[in-house]
């Protein structure tokens, strides 16, 4: 098992710096590309294109939230992803070496949506990176 996206594991953190290509807009990394999102305005898409994950992740905060953000938030996060690591082969190439491991988003934050606190929470960004790293072992 893989606890928390730190040290070696680091790249499959969303502030891991790789660049990502969404909607037509390339990002420096994963949360820029997800913060981007929580708008329809593709100008103030752009605005996050440059940001490192932590500036994009403030700047997202302060958007105002699409109206479907809760129901499309999810799948948003899945396809930026993929993207992450098709776009990336040697992302996508490390993603497969860590085989069947289950990948668990541990953190001291408290995001109990995307990832675990003391082995408690949903882990949605873990269960996505497994259901892209078993995707893309079946297109191997």
């Amino acid at each position: 098992m893989i606890d928390s996206f730190k040290g070696k594991y680091y790249f499959l953190s969303n502030f891991y710096e790789s660049p990502v290509t969404y909607d037509g807009v390339t990002y420096k990394n994963n949360e820029a590309a997800f913060q981007a999102q929580k708008t329809f305005d593709l100008d103030r898409r752009k605005e996050f294109a440059d940001l490192d994950p932590y500036n994009a992740k403030r700047k997202g905060r302060r958007l105002n939230l699409r109206y479907d953000w809760e129901e499309v938030k999810f799948d948003i996060m899945y396809q930026i992803c993929k993207l992450k690591f098709t776009q990336n082969p040697e992302l996508g190439k490390m993603l497969l070496a860590t085989g069947e491991q289950d990948l668990i988003e541990g953190n001291t934050w408290g995001d109990m949506i995307w990832g675990q606190v003391n082995g408690k929470g949903q882990n949605n960004l873990g269960k996505i990176l497994m259901r892209v790293r078993d995707e893309i072992k079946e297109q191997e």
